[in-house]
């Protein structure tokens, strides 16, 4: 028998960024970045961004799934090429070397393509220096999460927080040991799902990316 499902603590992904925003708001009108990972992410990102009057930009992450059993993942590769990789997993289940790499290729140019879709002419946003906040709408493993910090890095950020609605665990643990996280709740349960955190959870379409970033382009503080 399955534990039963946790208490929503979010009416939806909007309520889940303003929430957020609200434990973010020491970051108002400093020289900081908001950077959701699409496609869950940006609906909490714009709140952030527009609460502490920061830009918004993306930084497009993709779990690499597993040959067999493609709804889980291996690890992940970001924009910038960062690959992260679970190697427990990997060695668990008996993962080639040929089989890590064809998809590895295969995610990069599913994120290069996501990448020019979202971002269209427009240059990346210049984060040296700056805070860059880094939001999703949770954390189920950790491995999206650390391919997209690891992105973040190598721009030359002068500080990185990770935050989040919710976490498991063993996904804050991870996360954890690599930078800073705000997380408004942990999940400790067995079979963590984030969706189940949310009264009203649905998938995020591209269009719904591509409108957010077109209505923060012009938008100056």
């Amino acid at each position: 028998m399955y534990p039963p499902r946790v208490s929503p603590l979010f009416h939806n992904r909007q309520d889940a960024g303003r929430q957020l925003a609200s434990k973010l708001l020491e970051y108002k009108d400093r020289p900081s970045v908001v950077l959701g990972i699409p496609n869950g992410g940006m609906h909490l990102a714009v709140e952030v961004a527009r609460a502490i009057h920061a830009a918004l930009d993306v930084v497009v992450v993709r779990k690499l799934p597993l040959p067999l059993h493609p709804e889980s993942g291996f690890g992940a590769v970001a924009d910038d090429g960062s690959v992260i990789l679970n190697d427990e997993l990997l060695r668990r289940e008996g993962i080639t070397r040929e089989q890590i790499a064809e998809q590895v290729t295969m995610v990069t140019s599913q994120v290069r393509q996501r990448s020019l879709l979202y971002r269209k002419d427009r240059p990346l946003s210049l984060i040296r220096g700056k805070t860059a906040i880094i939001i999703d709408d949770g954390l189920a493993s950790g491995y999206t999460m650390l391919a997209a910090v690891a992105s973040v890095k190598r721009r030359r950020a002068g500080e990185i927080i990770v935050a989040v609605p919710v976490a498991s665990s063993v996904a804050l643990k991870l996360v954890q040991g690599s930078t800073r996280v705000l997380t408004l709740a942990e999940g400790i349960e067995t079979r963590f799902t984030v969706a189940d955190y949310y009264r009203h959870w649905h998938d995020v379409p591209d269009s719904d990316v591509i409108k957010i970033l077109d209505s923060e382009t012009d938008r100056t503080y």
